[in-house]
């Protein structure tokens, strides 16, 4: 059996990307055919995928595809920073944005389902997935995705890759521009203020009601208090009502602005990468010596 050189390992993991040992591994039961031993990889990225998929994605990039008055604005997760700038995983968020504006699939499994080839991988967007696992060694999954296809004009704004808004709008395209940056800097829970989901309004009243109830005061201006500070409160989240960030006195409101641009938004997305989702703080210096222990006992 030939010698398993360092040179041979990092050729073929610089054509698959794979874990180092991993590919000593793979050269070994192949005798050190660089070929038979990429084969052999690609049959078990499979296993890979699965023992990633209990890790978690909070990391990960937003990728939106517009087409006429057609867009979608997707995000997909990875678990670290350096993998949401690879550019096979840039490729694959990219073209599941396409795919999702082209076909509307109904959920994540739909999407999942449909045709699709990269790297190698496929023939489904699933497999490619799957196949991407193996290769650059993470865990990565579609979370969520919004479709547009009402008619209705569209802008979108993507503030580097992990903030990403699609405004849905009739009137001025730059205007509306100017809004999708406005979402992406001030991020708005709502369009106005009745659209503001009740449990976020329930939410707010309750703490307003507990500050209130502090200060002593007889039980009709606490109520006052409480109406006025969720008011308060309802203006501040909801897009309309905002202070626009490019507002030259500092006072007209996003829905003034509009007004005088003669454009109308009917509706937005905004997507925060890993936002709502619980991030493992892991110990590196642990995380490295059990490396180490791993391998010094294969």
């Amino acid at each position: 059996m030939p010698a398993i050189t360092a040179s041979m390992v990092a050729e073929l993991r610089a054509k698959t990307d794979a874990p180092m040992m991993e590919c000593k591994k793979a050269l070994t039961e192949a005798d050190g055919n660089s070929e038979r031993a990429e084969e052999i990889l690609r049959v078990k990225l499979g296993n890979k995928a699965g023992k990633a998929a209990s890790r978690i994605t909070a990391e990960g990039v937003v990728a939106a595809a517009v087409d006429g008055t057609t867009g979608a604005l997707v995000e997909v997760n990875c678990e670290t920073d350096f993998v949401s700038k690879n550019e096979s995983f840039l490729g694959f968020t990219k073209a599941a944005a396409s795919l999702v504006a082209q076909h509307n699939p109904a959920d994540v499994a739909a999407l999942s389902a449909l045709a699709y080839s990269q790297d190698g991988f496929g023939p489904t967007l699933e497999d490619v997935r799957k196949g991407l696992i193996g290769k650059i060694g993470e865990n990565m999954t579609i979370r969520r995705f919004k479709r547009y296809a009402g008619g209705g004009k569209l802008a979108h704004y993507l503030h580097g890759t992990r903030i990403g808004v699609m405004v849905e709008f009739d009137g001025d395209a730059t205007a509306a521009k100017d809004v999708a940056m406005h979402v992406a800097a001030m991020k708005p829970a709502a369009l106005s203020q009745g659209d503001v989901p009740a449990e976020v309004v329930d939410k707010e009243r309750k703490i307003a009601t507990e500050k209130a109830a502090e200060s002593g005061k007889p039980a009709d201006i606490v109520a006052k208090m409480v109406e006025g500070s969720v008011q308060k409160f309802l203006k501040e989240v909801s897009l309309l009502n905002q202070v626009f960030v490019k507002a030259a006195d500092g006072k007209q409101t996003v829905e003034q602005y509009l007004k005088t641009a003669g454009t109308a938004v009917k509706g937005f997305t905004l997507y925060v990468v890993g936002e709502g989702i619980e991030k493992k703080v892991d110990d590196f210096a642990a995380e490295v010596a059990a490396q180490v222990a791993a391998a010094k006992g294969q």
